[in-house]
């Protein structure tokens, strides 16, 4: 893990006026419940309005998000974590989840805050996942890009 060269997300975004949807897979609950906590603690702190829905797991983020997005968010910030195992089954889900939700940020032009953490082992998990004693906080990071994001596209358009 790198860390190295990561933006600052301290810098405060006005999220006021904006609908997230967080849109999380249910494996792995200890680390998907610190990426939620720290995309809900974003979030908020931008004055953002947003809900939570669950799905499955990482493979159900790309239609879900989809779903959201259509249904009227202005983003999306799809957290997920999958663990390399001793199967190809890592690298097939890694590939569809974020080939999928890259091609629902482009096909619905709204941004979509990619926390899909792809790991060989939980600590990595453990680390990234904004808990108590994490050097990252990668649910953080994902709602910050998505506000940035949905900002810097309501700027553009306006």
């Amino acid at each position: 893990m790198s860390g190295a060269g990561a933006p600052k997300t301290t810098e405060a975004v006005d999220g006021r006026g904006l609908k997230v949807v967080i849109v999380a897979g249910t494996w792995h609950e200890l680390i998907t419940d610190g990426l939620i906590a720290g995309a809900t603690r974003t979030l908020e702190a931008a004055g953002a309005d947003y809900s939570l829905v669950r799905v499955p797991g990482s493979f159900e983020l790309p239609v879900v998000s989809k779903a959201a997005l259509e249904a009227g968010a202005d983003a999306v910030v799809a957290l997920g974590v999958i663990i390399r195992g001793g199967t190809p089954h890592f690298e097939y889900v890694s590939s569809a989840a974020t080939d999928g939700l890259t091609r629902v940020a482009l096909d619905t032009g709204k941004p979509v805050g990619f926390g899909v953490l792809t790991l060989d082992d939980e600590a990595q998990g453990i680390d990234r996942a904004g808990l108590p004693g994490s050097r990252e906080d990668k649910g953080e990071e994902a709602a910050h890009a998505a506000l940035a994001t949905a900002v810097a596209l309501r700027e553009l358009r306006a």
